[in-house]
């Protein structure tokens, strides 16, 4: 019941993360050619969206402990833990380009000199982070379909 639990945990951790990097990915190609004040408008609208953040360090985590939970299905182990890291990559490109563009621009509520440089290190790491966190997203359903089919010493299904 525990291993339900964490696939459960992984899936909907994991599927809550995509949520905003699927908003920016989408409305990239209609916000990236803005002028700077209607930029700087249409940033407003993710205030209060550092919430969805909390999630991500829970999903990496879950994610890992699922890979240690079915550890003996090395497949479905496998494909939790790269879900883990494809998670652990995506804290990585937050902090690396996604929060210095937040931190030099005040949440976008500050106009800076290379304001355009920094709207598209902040755009495109998030549809960088969309793409990895769908690619987690998929890996732990893998995960978990691998751990509920049952196989044979030879790693072939077992007949029904």
């Amino acid at each position: 019941m525990a291993v339900k639990i964490l696939q459960f945990l992984a899936i909907v951790l994991t599927a809550l993360s995509l949520v905003p990097g699927g908003a920016h990915l989408f409305e990239l190609p209609n916000k990236i050619g803005l002028p700077q004040e209607a930029y700087f408008t249409v940033q407003a609208i993710y205030r209060g969206w550092a919430l969805f953040g909390f999630v991500l360090v829970p999903a990496l985590l879950v994610n890992l402990l699922l890979a240690f939970a079915v550890r003996h299905s090395v497949r479905s182990s496998a494909l939790a833990l790269m879900a883990a890291v494809l998670m652990a990559a995506n804290l990585a490109i937050f902090f690396g380009w996604t929060y210095p563009a937040n931190v030099a621009t005040e949440n976008w509520t500050t106009p800076v000199p290379g304001w355009e440089a920094l709207r598209a290190q902040w755009e495109y790491s998030h549809a960088v982070n969309a793409v990895l966190t769908f690619g987690a997203l998929c890996l732990v359903v893998l995960s978990t379909l691998a751990a509920a089919t049952p196989h044979t010493p030879a790693g072939r299904p077992a007949p029904p």
